[in-house]
């Protein structure tokens, strides 16, 4: 009674404690119970790399490649992108989780008291001492076969005078095999998991290269944004410089009574109205090489971040210019297309999800066999005297070379049939399964839909762009030959400022219609390697295994 009081005056003490320490701060609470402890922190993100070997002259200067390969080290999409990789890798290797080979060890002591109440238990206060121990190993083969390995060992001592063996010791060693002859019989439905997750990693790979080439893709485009932001700003600066010129020319007249007062404001809210034309490509080109600088990394350090701009690359083709028939663009694209490959993984995966689901509809039939072999060893007593007098002691060594000789064996073997009446959960597993690959058919189809449609436009665009830079880079040539031949008729007074002034915004639309040629063109050289494939060989990308 005395050891229940103190038992029970102890746990409310126990719950006192933790309701008092409830109106604490959280933090020394989690610490009490043990939250938080050991815990190291997250690692940190690491740093964006490469960007300080492009410095030169207080300006970060690069290539369209360089760009390409600073976003594959800095850029924080692909890095999100690539842990399905990582994960899919994680998952194959959970997949052989149920062949691990598992093994066990037990170990229990216990004494128990209890009055007699029977002339037969030999005591009046019956006092046993159980001790026991045991090893063990289990293993479940690709086969669906299950094995497994006990041996074990106990002792009982018990102060009653009718055990004549006591102590008594005893051990046992077992060895089991289990099969499925039905359900989960064979490789497949025990691999199925197996196969399914090396499905899911390839997917994962043609999905991150997939990725990967969008990337690429946005880069480039970025790229050829802020280059084409930086010409539409220096076409916006020449045209104010030329509207300046005619207004001082105006000026200059003005004052020599050669033109008229009011004729002056024209030329002068041409000024104006270029100027706000030249804040607004300012700003845009901030805008576009702000985009750009997330894109490679630049953005993540401040340093980096504050330096101008310098891309090398000219919107000019050089060389001939590239052409494309759709059939042979068509033909690459279903080669080379990641998207592709990663619908063909998914539908291998449904049609092994399709057969497993059938496999889980049979009857659980399942024949186990055992074989075991005993061993008993302890202090023999001679009953018939008294007192009882000791005729013989042995020990574990003599029980266990008993069990492992197998000089009491025991062996059987069971049939076992499960037959459920209705299996809702399978047969809903099994519907399905088989809407999952429909499903994904009809997703093949539509990404086959959708890169035939990609292909085909890509190919239009291109030799739309080839066709509009050549027809732009004539009508630059003309409109700059009529701004000459505007000016000189207004030198020599036979047409007023206003044809000038116009010849001027002719010629800055010419200009920038030319660069957004280029550009475009540029552009759907990108957009058909893209479609087609291409993209990621084409500035030599290769994806290579994550290291873990």
């Amino acid at each position: 009674m005395r050891r229940l009081c103190s038992f029970l005056a102890a746990i409310f003490f126990a719950l006192v404690c933790v309701d008092s320490s409830s109106a604490q701060s959280d933090a020394p609470q989690k610490r009490s119970l043990g939250f938080n402890s050991r815990q190291k922190p997250a690692p940190q993100l690491p740093a964006p790399e490469g960007l300080q070997d492009h410095v030169a002259n207080g300006k970060l200067v690069l290539a369209l490649d360089d760009s390409i390969r600073l976003a594959l080290a800095n850029n924080t999409d692909i890095h999100i992108n690539r842990s399905q990789i990582d994960l899919a890798l994680d998952n194959l290797q959970r997949s052989h989780s149920p062949f691990d080979p598992v093994a066990t060890s037990s170990l229990s002591d216990g004494r128990a008291k209890a009055p007699a109440i029977s002339t037969t238990q030999g005591a009046t206060i019956l006092d046993t001492l159980s001790q026991s121990a045991g090893l063990g190993y289990a293993q479940t083969f690709q086969t669906g076969t299950n094995f497994q390995a006990n041996v074990s060992g106990s002792k009982i001592a018990t102060n009653s005078s009718n055990q004549f063996v006591n102590p008594s010791l005893s051990t046992n060693l077992q060895f089991t095999l289990t099969q499925p002859l039905l359900r989960n019989f064979g490789f497949f439905p025990n691999r199925a998991p197996i196969f399914i997750a090396q499905n899911n990693l390839k997917q994962a790979r043609a999905n991150f290269t997939a990725e990967v080439s969008n990337i690429i893709l946005q880069v480039v485009g970025d790229y050829w944004s802020v280059i084409l932001a930086r010409e539409n700003l220096e076409v916006q600066r020449k045209s104010l410089d030329e509207a300046q010129k005619s207004y001082d020319h105006d000026k200059k007249a003005l004052s020599l009574g050669a033109l008229p007062p009011l004729d002056i404001y024209r030329s002068e809210s041409q000024v104006a109205s270029r100027r706000v034309g030249v804040i607004q490509a300012e700003y845009a080109l901030k805008q576009n090489a702000d985009i750009f600088r997330r894109d490679i990394g630049a953005d993540l350090d401040p340093a980096i971040r504050a330096l101008d701009l310098d891309l090398t690359d000219q919107p000019a083709p050089v060389g001939d210019l590239p052409s494309l028939d759709i059939a042979a663009a068509l033909s690459r694209a279903l080669g080379n297309r990641p998207e592709f490959e990663a619908a063909r993984e998914q539908l291998t995966s449904d049609e092994l999800s399709v057969r497993l689901a059938h496999n889980n509809l049979k009857p659980d039939l399942e024949l186990s066999g055992f074989y075991s072999g005993n061993g008993v060893a302890g202090n023999q007593f001679n009953l018939n005297v008294v007192p009882p007098q000791l005729t013989s002691s042995t020990g574990f060594g003599d029980s266990f070379s008993q069990t492992f000789h197998f000089t009491y064996p025991t062996y059987g073997a069971s049939l076992t049939l499960s037959l459920p009446v209705r299996r809702h959960s399978a047969q809903a597993n099994l519907a399905d399964a088989l809407i999952n690959r429909s499903r994904d058919q009809y997703q093949e189809r539509r990404t086959n839909q959708s890169i035939t449609l990609e292909v085909t436009n890509a190919v239009h665009a291109l030799e739309q762009a080839k066709l509009s830079m050549e027809a732009a880079k004539v009508a630059a040539d003309l409109a700059r030959d009529t701004l000459h031949a505007d000016e000189r008729k207004y030198e020599l007074g036979a047409e007023p400022v206003f044809f000038v002034l116009d010849a001027q915004v002719q010629l800055a639309n010419a200009e920038l219609n030319l660069i957004q040629a280029q550009v475009n063109f540029q552009l759907a050289v990108a957009q058909v390697d893209h479609a087609t494939g291409d993209l990621l060989d084409h500035h030599h990308v290769q994806i290579v295994e994550p290291h873990k």
